[in-house]
């Protein structure tokens, strides 16, 4: 017999009869009328080909082969009760579970230190994957389940089938080294456009300020173009070239090297740090809680 064919709302049924051995009560104790209830034993003794409950006195006896089906079917409804109707939970101390979480490779050194200090306390246990790749490539592993997580600036998640949390607004400044023999605590537009920069290109992931400035009919002299963050800092630190980045990005150079921020001269873009995740982990216990550890550590802003 193929278990489609099968209503198993007929356990339910039966285990009342069992409990109960009269067909009102059975139905009162699961919520259906005499009838209903009639109808539904009625189904159960055509579908197991027995009789299943024959009336003796005040009450319904179960057959032989009831009696042999009882223990199994006790254990069917324990187990959807216990395992199944009950809600997920989540032991943050005690979970072994791997994350994966989005996330380019200055938000790796930038955010992980805090991150992981929080999982030592919290969820010793847990463990973390990071990985970067193309904004355009982010929405399908977070479809796939390829990812769990997506933490940083990813525009084309902003659409259907997605959540997302602000975690901080990160606006854009100036970098330099600290003893910049031409540009001091302010820079002119005329000193910004005369200078030479250095612009960080990760591959597939747009850079909002150039784009920006093309908006705004803005021409630099662009002498240097790399792929990673974490070689920006050296290379400000030994040269007299301007990096202009993200509030987080410089405040995470000026932390480790010998560099110092600047105001801008152009009005710049802000950029939403936020969490992003597909709709199929948003009940997930688990997922739920690492967001939200993540949103307390950050919601306030990068740290200085």
């Amino acid at each position: 017999m193929n278990i489609s064919a099968i209503d198993l709302n007929l356990l339910v049924t039966f285990h009342a009869m069992l409990e109960h051995r009269n067909v009102t009560r059975a139905g009162e104790a699961i919520g259906l009328s005499q009838p209903a209830m009639s109808s539904a034993l009625r189904r159960l003794r055509i579908l197991l080909e027995d009789p299943l409950f024959i009336r003796a006195g005040l009450e319904m006896k179960p057959t032989p082969r009831a009696l042999q089906l009882s223990a199994s079917v006790r254990q069917v409804i324990q187990t959807v009760q216990s395992e199944i109707l009950q809600p997920a939970r989540f032991e943050a101390r005690s979970s072994t579970r791997t994350f994966t979480v989005l996330m380019p490779d200055i938000g790796e050194a930038n955010f992980l230190p805090r991150i992981l200090a929080m999982l030592t306390k919290e969820a010793p246990q847990l463990n973390l994957r990071t990985m970067a790749m193309p904004r355009h490539a982010a929405a399908e592993s977070l479809e796939s389940g390829a990812a769990d997580l997506a933490m940083g600036y990813f525009p084309d998640l902003h659409k259907a089938g997605f959540f997302k949390q602000q975690l901080m607004r990160s606006s854009h400044v100036s970098l330099v080294r600290k003893h910049h023999p031409h540009i001091g605590e302010r820079m002119s537009l005329e000193q910004f456009m005369a200078a030479s920069h250095v612009v960080v290109k990760p591959h597939g992931r747009e850079h909002v300020f150039e784009k920006h400035l093309q908006q705004q009919g803005i021409t630099r002299r662009v002498v240097l173009e790399i792929s990673n963050f974490l070689s920006l800092l050296p290379i400000i630190e030994s040269s007299d070239l301007v990096a202009t980045v993200p509030q987080d990005l410089a405040d995470f150079c000026v932390q480790h090297g010998q560099v110092r921020k600047v105001p801008t001269p152009v009005k710049a873009p802000v950029i939403d740090v936020q969490l992003h995740w597909h709709q199929r982990l948003q009940k997930d216990p688990g997922h739920a809680w690492l967001r939200s550890a993540i949103h307390r550590l950050f919601s306030n802003g990068p740290q200085k």
